[in-house]
């Protein structure tokens, strides 16, 4: 894939398909986004040699987005509508997207066109950004692409996964550790995340005696960043908030935990402000799963109970969305359709789809063993003692994504669209499994679909 060397080189190339004077686009030729000017035109908001470039394809894959009706947005409206029992029993998935991101979030889209599926969110999370080089601007904007390259219309959910207040951090500096989120928040939604996952949960102190007092810290730095979210939004949008109120890998939640959380958050957020719209819990899995000394995953004992108690009381007493389950991409497949009838809302799925990109016979050994031997030098003091190299490459091998992001990118087309074919089959299982088959009726009712975006100066200062 070429790059493109100014910007008359990408208006050139797209000659026939848009207009654009001044800020207006104009789509002359629908077709042609499905095709090799699309794939250009996003290989270069990722790899272009130069801001410029990079910040018009960005700000271009927007624009045309907007035209066609593919644009960011936020599920709020379907949560809350699912809070007060007027959408049929599902759980959406949000998957975690941290390599070949073009072709997973394609493969994400043929398989949700297959069951007429509109609820499926486009995650990243906080730490993710980090490792894979993805920035909010750059991540949305190749999610928007590949929507646009599948024929896909109506509202595309991006979401920050995780923005997380980092505890050390906080005990030593707590404004801080909050400052870190706010810049992140604020970074992410004018790059169009309309989904913003809060995480203070971290914050949460077992050592108060009582449960309202263990939540403290958590409820008010999340009614605090929520403020910021509404403060932000984009008029006609109101961003769909998560809030958290166990840490993931941590002791099990209780309903208990879960209103003492509602009832301060609620009491601290200024008055007839949107809220949450969903809670995430613990019910006993850990991010990634836990390897055993051959490198494979151990089964989880997960407590569905868990789930189903607290959405109860999220529904009834609070009228939000439910439950959100965190690290379950590695569960065996049987137990997704467990999601819908323990009325989760939402499911976070990310290292399974990571192990089957690794996995696949699609990846050349050469490329699996750049990355590994890049781990074994540079990731070298995250091995544990009796720690297997297994176990050593199964959970590093994440941070290996960005350094050789361009080489995946760049795989030859028959390798990416085998490993597309993949993934999209996985997508239609869990669909089917989480109950999202018809679901674009519900999305269709309760999601309106805006046009958004920012300045062309402003997206080329975020590349």
């Amino acid at each position: 894939m070429s790059k493109f060397a100014s910007v008359s080189d990408i208006d050139a190339a797209l000659a026939g398909v848009i207009t654009r004077q001044g800020n207006a686009v104009t789509v002359q030729n629908e077709a042609a986004l499905q095709g090799e000017a699309m794939d250009r035109l996003v290989y270069n908001a990722v790899f272009a040699d130069t801001a410029e470039v990079r910040g018009t394809c960005r700000w271009l894959i927007r624009e045309i987005g907007n035209a066609v009706g593919c644009a960011s947005g936020s599920i709020h409206g379907l949560y809350m509508a699912m809070g007060r029992g007027e959408v049929p029993p599902m759980t959406v998935p949000a998957v975690n997207i941290r390599v070949l991101t073009y072709d997973t979030a394609r493969a994400m889209v043929r398989a949700a066109q297959k069951v007429n599926s509109g609820a499926f969110i486009f995650e990243i999370a906080k730490s993710e950004i980090g490792y894979t080089f993805q920035r909010p601007s750059e991540y949305a904007a190749v999610i928007l692409a590949a929507c646009l390259r599948e024929g896909y219309r109506g509202p595309v959910f991006i979401q920050g996964d995780h923005f997380q207040v980092n505890a050390k951090k906080y005990n030593q500096d707590p404004e801080a550790a909050v400052h870190e989120v706010r810049e992140l928040i604020s970074e992410a939604i004018p790059a169009g995340f309309y989904n913003i996952d809060i995480d203070s949960s971290t914050l949460v102190d077992l050592a108060f005696p009582t449960v309202p007092e263990q939540q403290r810290h958590n409820f008010e730095r999340a009614a605090e960043l929520t403020e910021l979210v509404r403060e932000l939004e984009p008029a006609g949008i109101t961003v769909s908030v998560g809030g958290e109120i166990g840490e993931v890998g941590e002791k099990n939640s209780t309903v208990e935990e879960f209103e003492a959380f509602m009832e301060g958050y609620n009491a601290t957020l200024p008055s007839g402000m949107a809220g949450i719209s969903k809670i995430s819990v613990q019910t006993g899995t850990s991010h990634g799963g836990v390897p055993t000394a051959d490198g494979s995953v151990a089964e989880v004992a997960l407590d569905f109970a868990v789930l189903k108690d607290i959405s109860k009381s999220a529904r009834e007493k609070y009228h939000i969305s439910g439950t959100v389950q965190h690290g379950a991409s590695t569960l065996p497949d049987e137990a997704f359709n467990q999601f819908v009838s323990n009325n989760a809302s939402e499911v976070h799925l990310a290292t399974g789809f990571q192990n089957m990109i690794y996995d696949s016979r699609n990846i050349p050994e050469d490329l699996k063993q750049d990355v590994f031997n890049w781990l074994r030098e540079n990731c070298a003091d995250e091995m544990k003692d009796g720690q297997t190299e297994a176990q050593f490459l199964y959970k590093t091998r994440k941070k290996g994504f960005g350094p050789f992001r361009e080489r995946f990118w760049t795989l030859p087309q028959a390798n990416r669209a085998g490993i597309g074919q993949e993934l999209e089959d996985k997508f239609v299982f869990l669909y089917e499994q989480l109950g999202v088959r018809g679901s674009s009726v519900q999305v269709n009712q309760h999601v309106k679909v805006v046009k958004s975006g920012r300045s062309l100066a402003d997206e080329i200062a975020c590349a």
